[in-house]
């Protein structure tokens, strides 16, 4: 691609959002008592006498239902230019994939408009445009027709596609006896090989492996770089919007909270407001939560030496522990209670669990009553920025009794100081891991070639 060819495509706008907003009607039914079998039979019984007597009186269940007015998205308004690749991001409920729905022409918006240049291929939902009775071949020319694509380009780019998707073996069997992976495959194989300006892929890539994800990352980069592609990313795993991004809009409520080219800047922004700042690393329980007979946590910590719970960034040779203290009413031995590592950017470092206890994989004795849980932090193996420790609880294999991604549940502080200092390295040590006792060198070769030159 020339330079000037590339200079065409970020000066160009394909897509420009004025002012969009939508609005669903939510019902809400009134509290009712618990229904018996019983009180059902007599019910429909009534309403079938209420609806010979009265035909176009409303029902009862009508009469019921509140009907409240939400703003999916409000008063939105952004441009993207050619050759762009945008991550949206922002908190479930935020408007996310409701944005893209709208720009995908799935719903059409209540107020505002949205204009677009060029074809647009979205992988929103699993299956999305594929007819489940047709098979894998049938669905490729399928969605590729629907995407406004010739039979001739969908010919060109076939092999490609089958080759990505991995499906080639099931290629006559119909997609309704695909798993959910080979869906997703699948559709995202037709949607990055076709030849459409403008792609967009909400959160459905993490059905995905590992594998295929990284695959997938590969290949919104090469269709973004090479062919000058604009890509509309959703996702809340922020190292894969830091990997493929060029500009971040951060949406809150339906309205655009962030936008900007500074990606890193606007990912720590993003994950710094989403969590409460003022608080120190602890956590009480009002004592209302979590009612159960297994375990009720009453405390979740970070300390320091002093004992105090942590407020402010510590350095890497402080000594810190975490602390759990809970009441169990029921023993059992399959409760689990410990906590998870992430790095500000939403990346699982490891898992922690009561067996992981020196001298080899031991499990506690079951917990009763009142009790507290102390764990050394290893914090001179990590590098300097920000974290996060989650506490989860469980009946292994049974039922989660605090599970993740509850943010009242959470840990937030930071690693300070200077692990590298160096002046000739700008930005410190690269990575998460900072474990400077690794190098214990002894120059072998060296001592070889003295003794040689001694001889």
């Amino acid at each position: 691609m020339t330079a000037a060819r590339k200079g065409l495509f970020m000066t160009n706008t394909v897509i420009k959002i004025e002012e969009l907003g939508k609005k669903y009607l939510l019902a809400h039914r009134s509290p009712q008592r618990y229904i018996a079998l019983r009180d059902v039979l007599v019910d429909r019984a009534k309403r079938l006498g209420r609806r010979l007597r009265h035909p176009f009186a409303r029902s009862a269940r009508e009469e019921n239902m509140a009907v409240e007015d939400f703003w999916a998205l409000s008063d939105l308004s952004f441009e993207v230019k050619e050759g762009e690749r945008v991550g949206v991001i922002g908190r479930n409920g935020a408007g996310k994939s409701t944005l893209l729905k709208v720009l995908s022409r799935i719903t059409e918006p209540t107020t505002g408009r949205v204009s677009l240049r060029g074809r647009v291929a979205s992988l929103l939902e699993v299956g999305t445009g594929f007819h489940p009775e047709l098979t894998g071949r049938e669905n490729i020319y399928l969605n590729g027709a629907i995407l406004g694509m010739s039979k001739a380009e969908i010919r060109r780019n076939f092999d490609a596609i089958v080759d990505f998707a991995g499906v080639e073996k099931f290629l006559d069997t119909p997609v309704k006896r695909y798993s959910s992976g080979m869906y997703v495959r699948l559709a995202f194989a037709v949607a990055a090989h076709l030849d459409t300006e403008i792609l967009m892929i909400d959160e459905v890539l993490a059905v995905g492996d590992a594998e295929f994800q990284k695959k997938c990352m590969g290949k919104m980069d090469e269709v973004s770089h090479k062919q000058g592609r604009t890509i509309l990313f959703v996702s809340h795993n922020m190292g894969a919007i830091s990997q493929l991004c060029n500009r971040v809009v951060c949406l809150e409520r339906g309205r655009v909270a962030l936008d900007t080219p500074d990606v890193s800047a606007g990912v720590r922004e993003y994950l710094n407001v989403s969590r409460d700042t003022s608080a120190t690393a602890e956590w009480r329980n009002p004592g209302s939560l979590f009612e159960n007979p297994w375990f009720k946590p009453l405390r979740f910590g970070l300390y320091g030496e002093d004992g105090k719970a942590i407020s402010s960034p510590v350095e890497r040779k402080d000594r810190v522990w975490v602390e759990i203290e809970g009441f169990v009413e029921v023993p059992d031995p399959a409760l689990l209670v410990g906590f998870n590592v992430y790095t500000e950017d939403q990346v699982m470092l490891y898992g922690s669990e009561p067996t992981d206890q020196s001298g080899g994989e031991k499990e506690l004795p079951p917990l009763k009553g009142h009790f507290v849980l102390r764990v050394f932090f290893p914090i001179e193996f990590l590098n300097t920025g920000g974290y996060r420790l989650e506490l989860l609880s469980s009946l292994r294999e049974r039922e989660w009794i605090i599970g993740p991604g509850l943010s009242q549940m959470s840990l937030n502080f930071t690693i300070g100081g200077v692990v590298y200092s160096s002046p000739y390295r700008f930005e410190g040590r690269p990575g998460v891991l900072a474990l400077e006792e690794l190098w214990g060198v002894k120059f072998l070769y060296a001592d070889v070639l003295k003794h040689l030159r001694m001889r």
